[in-house]
């Protein structure tokens, strides 16, 4: 693998979220160089732990011109990263392409998969790349997995357990992640990075069914090619296992593929930091690689309810 560019320099769009510092590590950790973030929350002390140096604004139009003034005075950003809300994501996207520089967006890029080809139009146009951050691509266990179902028997199918629970507080439900127009809601929010996963591991989706829709837990049954998959997502505290609510833990990533456990519940700490040495290494996950996962989410969430069955998963069989 080449290494990375050096001495790139970056701007940030959304700086006073919850991914955002893993970014801000991540283009310090790769040696290159933050300019200018933009947030409408000032609330990003955080930004000193990285690059204090960095230029910050609240305002669009600001720092817009800001950019705009550096392109033409040839110390343009190279890269700008995305970690507003997903329905700006395609809206960013597009402003980052525009600006002339390569752009790199949290999941999902868009939230509807026609939003796709605009994008792939603006790319050839502007010479420039849009890559996403599919980070559980990149962890040992998952990277594990599909080499095991890369060599099984052709004809064998998986029989796979999704649980992935992350309790959130009512905060979640007075925020843009519970409005549906703006997040997709669970499946999209929560959904697409197992989603993304699954269909990278087993395949193209076969078949479809969903069980339970609601603004706090989704559950569902998927053939993939190679898989037959109970899924659930849910961010109600009341559906964590009491083992796991007693040990004061919010979140649990569950999967078991033919009865076996997948252990995906630690090394996450540096795969935003792997994610951008990819990308700046000339190879990252560009926009056909987030197509299929982004045009299951739209099906599943735009699907009728069907009646609960043997598919169904345990936590509401």
């Amino acid at each position: 693998m080449s290494r990375p560019d050096k001495n790139k320099l970056f701007g940030l769009i959304g700086a006073a979220g919850f991914v955002a510092p893993r970014h801000m590590e991540a283009i310090q950790a790769n040696d290159q160089t933050l300019v200018a973030s933009l947030d409408p929350s000032d609330n990003v002390g955080v930004l000193d732990r990285y690059f204090s140096e960095a230029h910050f604004f609240t305002e669009f139009e600001r720092f817009d011109r800001h950019l705009d003034k550096r392109r033409r005075t040839g110390a343009g950003i190279d890269y700008l990263s995305i970690c507003s809300p997903n329905y700006l994501h395609d809206s960013h996207i597009r402003f980052g392409l525009r600006s002339g520089s390569h752009v790199i967006c949290e999941k999902p890029l868009v939230l509807n998969p026609w939003n796709l080809d605009a994008l792939s139009a603006m790319e050839k146009e502007s010479d420039k790349s849009v890559y996403s951050i599919l980070q559980l691509r990149l962890h040992p266990s998952i990277i594990a997995l599909k080499s095991m179902v890369e060599n099984s028997p052709t004809d064998h199918t998986f029989e796979v357990d999704l649980t992935y629970i992350a309790a959130r507080g009512n905060w979640y439900h007075a925020s843009w992640k519970a409005d549906l127009s703006k997040s997709g809601g669970i499946i999209t929010n929560l959904g697409i990075h197992f989603f993304d996963t699954l269909l990278w591991i087993f395949g193209p989706m076969k078949e479809s069914e969903l069980f339970v829709y609601e603004k706090d837990r989704a559950s569902g049954y998927l053939e993939l090619q190679h898989a037959r998959i109970k899924w659930f997502l849910s961010t109600d505290i009341r559906t964590l296992p009491r083992s796991i609510a007693e040990k004061d833990r919010k979140t649990l990533r569950n999967m078991r593929v033919d009865n076996k456990m997948v252990d995906f519940s630690q090394g996450f700490e540096d795969l935003h930091i792997r994610s951008y040495s990819d990308i700046l290494s000339g190879n990252g996950f560009g926009l056909e690689e987030n197509r299929p996962a982004i045009e299951l989410c739209y099906h599943v969430r735009n699907q009728k309810l069907s009646p609960v069955n043997d598919y169904a998963h345990p936590l509401i069989g």
